[in-house]
């Protein structure tokens, strides 16, 4: 149904939310305000993860002039260098030189450097302790001491969230980790050139110091020869150069090979069957310890990963083992018992990657297991680092302390739940364990949907970083979108646009005062707390006046247009669109609406509405897809959150006229609900 100037398209009378107006045709656009900055990325106001101790001055050291010196040899500190340009060019579009023959306005050393060092304690700021620095901004200059060539490089890593368009905020910072060793979670499929490429920096740049990468299905060698490689998994030099890559940025790269349980990669393609642990299965789960043959084919993969990686350590993961399959399932199993087997192949394993001169890394589920826990852990040897997986928020996590106390390196590793991160992390600096791991399970082959579909396990990352630094520091200020800037950052020169005025197309209210406005729930549960009029909706510029609601299968909007056309006539290079849906759709990347561009001259471009990647219901604020920008959150007057999200189209043809934008609702339960349009660049 096209809008036209019925009294239909507002449904009966009683429910009449607005007054009928005239609405545009195509020959009378729609009211545009040029802005000269229609897009415009802005700093971070938060600094992540937070010092342990900073304040922040008023005032910048002004941009022009500015040039870095390098004070020192060690490749973090040429890291830092690198970093700190590439981070000029992407925001300010222009390059950050090196000091030659003179010293630079930009200082970046350590202690060891006894002017540095005297200038950190003149400041009150000088720090030893390991991976800290001290960090200083005022109008002579910027100058990072580390207390070693890693806490230079992660000074830098806090100068660069003090960069703005016009100069640098000036700061005093005095800053270390409070936990030793924080770790992420990566993986290695067909994929992982463009996703890790992006990754790798961003977690530096969150000041973990090591990458777990799960490599099941590498293609390695003996997994070719073996008749098991999977198609889908990286190659063997994938694998090399990724490690290469972290360690270029400060990333120890540590492989994670799953043996003993989750290790149906062994078996990809049938091969195999005969070290099955349980006959049986239907999708083979473990392997049989006491078949010689299983070592024939484990221990060469675990020699590759050590030789690919250059690992000084190899995760073996030894979780879940007995989660599918029968364990033990044949009868010599049954004889020996389960702790025997599972310790058995530890230590096989521990003894061939020690000889290999690579540490071992175990979950904990299995041998600090309550039926386990005094049997175990006192036949393995105590230089086996244990990572004690925790994924919901708690109060305290006392295994913990038990596993320390057991004599293990211990970590705390959680996932992606509300205050998860946040609370094991602080009960890990507590205990004083050795470190945090933000994991990652996304799928073995799925590295695409750190993007699009699992984005809120990238948001993670965001979390977790921020957590293993300080643990005592408060949450990080909306993660999601903290993640998109740092995953594709945007550089910070405005670009100029035209705001489209809805008013005249607008079919609902935000806000319901009487349960014939938004969706028809009355106050309480409206978009009333979003702004009206001319505002900044994270990094676009809208005009805001109402919402142009289409028609859904709810009875609060069957009376809508299920199409609503937008004159525009005007030139852009790309549409910001702040949009939403009234109600959730059940699954994720179904049609629920498009729109239809349609250019002066009679041809068309069309943006669909997949649910959950290009539009999402506004009572749904976990972000799984990065496709568009999460930009603004809320609340209702009941409490309950809500959020919106801006989609960017890109015009193909920027030097054709628009003549208009159609919103078309496939008539679902989530109804593409327009709150904002604007174009962005061209003319009109």
């Amino acid at each position: 149904m096209t809008l036209t100037l019925t009294a239909t398209l507002y449904g009966a009378p009683s429910a009449l939310a607005l007054p009928l107006k005239p609405v545009p045709d195509a020959f009378h656009a729609l009211p545009l305000k040029p802005v000269p900055d229609a897009f415009h990325a802005l700093p971070p106001a938060q600094i992540i993860p937070v010092p342990q101790r900073a304040q922040y001055p008023q005032g910048t050291l002004p941009l022009a002039g500015l040039t870095l010196e390098v004070r020192g040899t060690a490749y973090e500190l040429q890291a830092a260098a690198r970093d700190l340009q590439t981070e000029w060019m992407t925001r300010l579009n222009t390059a950050l030189p090196l000091a030659s023959g003179a010293a630079g306005r930009i200082v970046i050393g350590t202690r060891h450097d006894a002017r540095l060092a005297e200038l950190a304690r003149d400041k009150g700021l000088f720090t030893d302790r390991p991976e800290g620095y001290a960090l200083w901004v005022d109008s002579g200059g910027a100058t990072v001491v580390g207390a070693d060539a890693r806490g230079a490089y992660y000074g830098a890593q806090t100068l660069r969230q003090l960069l703005t368009p016009t100069g640098i905020r000036f700061a005093q910072v005095n800053d270390f980790p409070q936990l030793s060793q924080r770790m992420a979670m990566l993986y290695l499929d067909q994929y992982s050139k463009g996703i890790n490429d992006a990754l790798i920096p961003l977690l530096a740049g969150l000041k973990y110091n090591s990458v777990l990468v799960m490599s099941n299905y590498v293609q390695w060698d003996a997994a070719r020869q073996g008749g098991f490689a999977h198609p889908g998994g990286a190659s063997k030099a994938e694998a090399a150069r990724i490690a290469d890559l972290a360690r270029s940025y400060g990333l120890e790269p540590i492989p994670l090979i799953e043996t003993l349980g989750h290790t149906g990669w062994l078996f990809h393609g049938g091969a195999n069957r005969d070290l099955m642990q349980d006959p049986q299965s239907q999708n083979p789960f473990a392997y049989d310890t006491l078949n010689p043959r299983t070592y024939d084919v484990v221990l060469p993969i675990l020699t590759e990963a050590v030789k690919t990686f250059g690992a000084r350590r190899v995760h073996i993961g030894h979780d879940e083992v007995r989660n599918r399959d029968r364990f033990p399932a044949r009868e010599n199993g049954k004889a020996q018992g389960f702790v025997k087997l599972f310790t058995d192949d530890t230590l096989r394993l521990y003894h061939h990657l020690k000889s290999l001169g690579a540490g071992t890394m175990i979950w904990h589920d299995v041998a600090f297991a309550d039926a386990f826990r005094e049997q175990i852990p006192a036949a393995l040897p105590k230089d086996i680092e244990v990572m004690y997986w925790a994924y919901n928020p708690a109060a305290d996590y006392p295994l913990l302390a038990d596993i320390k106390r057991a004599g293990f390196s211990t970590y705390a590793a959680g996932w992606r739940d509300p205050m998860n991160p946040e609370s094991f992390a602080r009960s890990a600096a507590r205990s004083e364990v050795t470190g945090y791991v933000q994991t990652r399970w996304s799928g073995y082959f799925g590295n695409p949907s750190i993007w699009d579909g699992q984005a809120d396990q990238g948001v993670a990352y965001v979390r977790g970083a921020a957590s293993a630094w300080n643990p005592a520091a408060p949450p990080v200020q909306n993660p999601a979108a903290r993640y998109r800037d740092l995953y594709r950052g945007s550089s910070y020169t405005p670009q100029h646009g035209q705001l489209v005025n809805l008013t005249s197309v607008v079919t609902r209210p935000l806000a319901d005062r009487d349960e014939t406005g938004w969706i028809q729930k009355g106050p309480g549960t409206d978009l009333s707390a979003l702004p009206s009029g001319e505002v900044k909706i994270g990094a676009y510029r809208f005009l805001i006046s109402g919402a142009v609601m289409t028609r859904g299968s709810r009875a609060a909007v069957g009376q809508l247009p299920e199409r609503v056309s937008l004159p525009i006539g005007a030139k852009a290079d790309g549409i910001a669109f702040l949009h939403t849906t009234g109600w959730p759709h059940p699954t994720d990347r179904e049609p629920v609406g498009r729109y239809e561009i349609e250019f002066a001259d009679g041809t068309r471009q069309v943006q669909p509405l997949e649910y959950g990647r290009h539009i999402r219901a506004w009572t749904e604020p976990l972000v799984t897809s990065m496709v568009q920008a999460p930009a603004w959150f809320g609340k209702t007057k009941d409490g309950l959150d809500v959020s919106l999200g801006v989609l960017e189209w890109r015009n193909p043809a920027p030097g054709k006229v628009i003549k208009q934008v159609t919103l078309v609702s496939e008539g679902r339960g989530a109804n593409p609900t327009l709150l904002g349009l604007t174009l962005l660049g061209g003319t009109r």
